[in-house]
């Protein structure tokens, strides 16, 4: 048992400042997202702010019985899930494709110039996208109707009709977020060898063979792995975005479950209620990600655990 312990003190006095390093990471998941899970059994308590959360009366499940009871809940329900399958089918590959052919750019100084360029709206907010967005699209000065109207059609007002607001939010998340997810695949990229490109160079591969047959390869588990995590976000579709893009036209289209309790639980003041509809979503994406994990277990691929 000493022994053992001895290994572990020299093990740990070995790797110090990696621990020092990945300290602040601990310290915001311990406070940001640990601690405030005391404050999930409001959903189970008629929640008072004069008798604090503990003091609270308990009611059990009547929040939940309450939600499934509602006939806009489904409607929320169905937004948020065909939301998020539309960002999954076109934005999950999009990354991939872009650092596929980021990764077929020989020039190093264009590379690096484009990667930066295409990495930028990234650290943009969803208030400045949004409004460059609205500004765009506007019915009176925007780029895109103006060339309607040069055309010699009637204007276009986008952010009225139901039909342009689902597509406008998957295009705008693949420009906003398509450049940064690239990195993690251009580094799984670099981690292939090259001299299987080598080997299948000289046994006559062109750069397309040579893509699909060792470049895709070699990202698959990376692939895989980044899948699963999407799939567990699959109730969430980032509220910012949507409150910048939602309006009272486009609201049965557009009201998602992260709006929803921003709606119900600050504005109308019933906490307890958006705290389980957060918690149901939160349990739906954690049973999806164990669901999702399994299966690629399942199909022989190395899963998140």
């Amino acid at each position: 048992m000493k022994k053992n312990e001895c290994d572990l003190a020299k093990y740990l006095k070995r790797n110090r400042y990696n621990y020092l390093l990945l300290l602040p990471c601990v310290i915001y998941f311990i406070v940001f997202k640990y601690v405030p899970m005391y404050g999930v059994i409001i959903a189970f308590k008629d929640f008072s702010f004069r008798k604090g959360i503990m003091g609270s009366d308990w009611i059990g499940f009547e929040h939940f019985r309450y939600m499934f009871g509602l006939d806009d809940f489904f409607q929320v329900f169905k937004n948020s899930l065909t939301l998020s399958g539309l960002k999954i089918l076109f934005g999950f590959p999009a990354p991939i494709i872009l650092a596929l052919f980021l990764n077929e750019i020989r020039h190093p100084g264009f590379k690096r110039s484009l990667q930066t360029l295409i990495y930028l709206p990234h650290f943009i907010s969803w208030v400045v996208l949004g409004g460059i967005l609205l500004n765009f699209l506007s019915p009176s000065w925007g780029i895109i109707n103006a060339f309607i109207k040069n055309l010699g059609g009637d204007p276009i007002f986008f952010m009225a009709e139901e039909r342009f607001f689902r597509p406008i939010v998957v295009i705008s998340s693949i420009w906003k977020e398509a450049g940064w997810g690239t990195i993690i695949y251009l580094a799984a990229i670099t981690g292939i060898s090259p001299e299987l490109y080598e080997a299948a160079y000289v046994d006559g591969a062109n750069r397309i063979k040579q893509t699909w047959h060792i470049t895709l390869p070699g990202i698959k588990t990376t692939v895989i792995i980044l899948f699963i995590l999407q799939i567990g976000k699959m109730m969430s579709n980032g509220f910012e975005q949507i409150f910048v893009l939602q309006n009272s036209m486009n609201l049965s289209v557009s009201e998602v479950f992260e709006t929803y309790v921003y709606r119900i639980g600050l504005l109308g003041g019933r906490f307890s209620f958006a705290t389980a509809v957060g918690l149901f979503t939160s349990a739906i994406g954690m049973i999806m990600l164990i669901a999702t994990n399994q299966l690629a277990k399942a199909m022989g691929e190395e899963g998140l655990y």
